[in-house]
């Protein structure tokens, strides 16, 4: 393959760094008065969004190192999430507008979107990685630009702390999955997946080794997408970051975790799809048992840990590790069923969630914190936000008919396929549990009585998004057709046959 056909695949990330590059060069031009900046970063995002659509269903590898395939792979399945990521990135540029923490930082407004788009760059190729040494370098760049912005407005002490404690605890991932990665290379002589599938078959493979580096290489995934045990900076980040980046790691990194550990599984462990789309799996190791014992475990502590939070982004910290949890459910039924769920899923957890951190961001810009205790009596005062809050915190619980209730249910339908009824059955406890901590914040707004209440101003592009995020949350609810014929058509991952 010569050069013009391997960019022909990475058509979306030329023009992200492109998009990168010129933030910056216009950053450096129109250095005293940078309004100019969101809008190229706007118009990067729908350019590339226009790339990715028109190149949906295009499949291929590129950058080949030896045999038929290559460090990069493109698919539906990468598509689909490149555009959660794409729609996650549009959002929070948005939702910059109104935030007074950004709004804080105009003059370094350049080096904001220019990390940004360091960090869309890093997932983009993160999503498509078919090698373990891309994998190891997008994680990098990804988590370098979060690194320095969820210390970046410097208003508060806590910014700081949660930059340093974000660097320690993801040095220290990076550093067993490049342990783990040195293994696998070790003994195998390759970093490719798809050469790795082949040639873990060789019954030459020392089993104790290998699962020690699986173990390993997991354990740098299981940092990114917030699963316990490696969930410990979660709270602390997610409170210590301007809400923008709390919002933006939420949804997008954590898409592009899970990109990952699907891609990892179907194109390094699978040698065989059966007609109703289930999963052969090597027997080196048992990743079924690791992802049944962790999805337990993640969704168990967020939803317990969360019930005694009065930090709204503290809560919705342990909120997004629950749902981490429940999205690994759809993982761990290794079938192309699952993997449609949790595509489903991370679609409408985009909507509510965002839409959640966005209410909490505007009521913190007029109360200047986020403690539960500042929403007494707000349902009154600012109906509104109120009820849309409501709307996307019982969507975030999974109750009908909202979107979040659909997403749960395909998740269970394909536990239910697998023959997983007691995951399912501690899965559906779990959202029990979580209806609490979420009720809890309507019960302040609506049932806690606050003659001091403020009203809190709500400018027409916040209405307008408040209005499109929590009206798609109850669209979805009821008719989900084609956000599911979507997901299920980009359910398909390039991997061996």
């Amino acid at each position: 393959m010569n050069l013009s056909q391997a960019l022909s695949f990475v058509k979306p990330e030329i023009s992200i760094s492109i998009t990168l590059l010129v933030v910056v060069l216009f950053d450096l031009i129109f250095h005293k008065d940078k309004r100019i900046i969101p809008y190229i970063a706007m118009l990067g995002v729908i350019i590339t969004g226009i790339i990715l659509i028109n190149d949906f269903y295009l499949t291929g590898t590129a950058f080949k190192t030896g045999g038929n395939y290559g460090m990069f792979t493109a698919d539906p399945f990468g598509n689909f999430v490149k555009m959660i990521v794409l729609i996650a990135t549009f959002l929070i540029i948005l939702f910059g507008y109104d935030s007074d923490e950004i709004n804080k930082i105009k003059d370094r407004l350049g080096e904001y979107y220019a990390l940004i788009f360091g960090m869309v760059l890093g997932m983009f190729f993160l999503i498509s990685a078919s090698d373990l040494i891309l994998i190891y370098l997008s994680m990098e760049l990804l988590s370098l630009s979060s690194y320095v912005l969820a210390g970046f407005t410097k208003l508060r002490n806590r910014n700081s702390e949660a930059a340093l404690k974000y660097l320690i605890y993801g040095a220290i991932s990076s550093g067993l999955m490049l342990f783990g990665i040195s293994l696998v290379y070790g003994m195998t002589g390759t970093t490719n997946l798809f050469q790795l599938n082949s040639l873990i078959q060789n019954p030459d493979i020392n089993l104790y080794t290998f699962a020690f580096a699986m173990i390993l290489i997991f354990a740098g995934i299981g940092y990114k997408i917030s699963a316990v045990p490696f969930h410990y900076w979660t709270p602390d980040v997610y409170e210590g970051a301007p809400i923008t980046i709390t919002a933006f790691l939420s949804v997008a990194s954590k898409a592009a975790g899970f990109a990952l550990l699907i891609r990892f599984l179907r194109v390094g462990f699978v040698t065989y799809i059966d007609k109703g789309g289930n999963w052969q799996v090597l027997n080196l190791f048992d990743w079924q048992a690791l992802l049944i014992l962790i999805s337990v475990l993640t969704m168990t502590l967020g939803n317990f840990a969360a019930l005694w939070q009065d930090n709204l982004k503290r809560m919705l910290a342990y909120s997004s590790i629950a749902h981490a949890g429940y999205m690994l459910l759809g993982v761990l039924v290794l079938s192309d069923k699952g993997v449609t769920a949790v595509l489903f899923y991370f679609f409408v957890y985009l909507i509510m969630n965002l839409g959640a951190f966005y209410i909490v961001m505007l009521i913190a810009n007029k109360t200047g914190n986020e403690n539960i205790d500042d929403y007494d009596g707000l349902g009154f005062t600012s109906p509104y936000l109120g009820v849309t809050l409501g709307i996307f915190l019982v969507s975030l619980t999974g109750l009908p008919p909202t979107a979040g209730f659909v997403g749960k249910f395909y998740l269970f339908v394909a536990l239910l396929d697998a023959k997983m009824a007691v995951v399912a059955a501690i899965a559906v406890i779990n959202s029990v549990v979580s209806l609490y901590y979420y009720i809890r914040v309507l019960k302040h707004m609506y049932l806690t009585r606050n003659e001091n209440a403020p009203v809190i101003p709500v400018s027409k592009l916040a209405y307008s998004i408040v209005l499109v995020l929590s009206t798609a949350t109850l669209l979805f609810g009821v008719y989900f057709t084609p956000i599911s014929n979507w997901a299920k058509s980009a359910a398909i991952i390039l991997g061996l046959k």
